[in-house]
């Protein structure tokens, strides 16, 4: 037994590196993976990358002419360096570095195409707290807030330039607050539900820096057809294409 495990994702085309114990990545990070569109050669930061799985989607899916990863535990900014060795992905750069702060040295302001961020779902001080410190440091807000994530994501945005975030839908209208107050508006919104006579579990949205009050719903993503059985399109998303 080792302390990792390397998994494959999209039918094998990527493969991941991920702590066995701690934090592993999900499905909605895969997602957000796919509900992005980035031109070719764009510049793509992610924020609070764990293991750099949406890091590498991006990469290998889009064209960029690069994907900067920032990671605030050293550890973890390394696996997605290793990360992207493995799947020969030379465009992705990792930083280790908190993305609350206002200066982080090679990452310069207002200079991506495309931000991207799966924050933690859990509000601070609610929910179990989990033993294990790096899926804590994922799943709730122990350190950066949701407004940590959406300020930094403005900050590091070109005029014009998108946020994407996979968040919790029951604190959905928490998150287009927050993008707002950022000056990031809403253009894109699209729910996941578990089932389709389920509630939606989860929101992807894209916001556009000084975009204008405009914004497309998009039909709702059915994740399971049936228990344990893959929608046709989510399995399409997971798949691959």
């Amino acid at each position: 037994m080792t302390g990792e495990t390397t998994d494959s994702i999209l039918n094998g085309r990527l493969r991941v590196i991920q702590p066995r114990r701690g934090y592993r990545f999900s499905v909605d990070a895969i997602l957000l993976g796919r509900f992005i569109r980035p031109h070719p050669g764009a510049h793509v930061l992610e924020l609070g990358a764990g293991c750099g799985v949406i890091a590498i989607i991006a990469a290998a899916l889009y064209a960029p002419r690069e994907v900067v990863a920032i990671e605030v535990q050293p550890q973890m900014a390394s696996l997605v360096q290793r990360n992207a060795t493995l799947n020969d992905l030379p465009v992705v750069r990792a930083v280790a570095a908190d993305l609350r702060n206002r200066a982080i040295a090679g990452v310069a302001p207002a200079s991506f195409d495309l931000v991207i961020a799966n924050p933690p779902y859990r509000a601070g001080g609610s929910g179990r707290r989990s033993p294990i410190p790096a899926r804590e440091l994922a799943r709730a807000e122990s350190a950066a807030t949701l407004r940590d994530f959406t300020t930094a994501a403005a900050r590091y945005l070109k005029h014009g330039g998108k946020a994407a975030f996979v968040f919790a839908a029951a604190r959905a209208a928490e998150l287009i607050s927050e993008l707002r107050a950022a000056k990031l508006e809403p253009k894109r919104l699209r729910m996941v539900h578990p089932r389709l006579q389920l509630p939606a579990t989860t929101i992807l949205v894209e916001a556009r820096k000084g975009g204008g009050v405009e914004l497309e719903v998009e039909p709702p993503l059915i994740l399971y057809a049936a228990k344990g059985i893959y929608s046709e399109e989510a399995q399409t998303l997971l798949g691959g294409l």
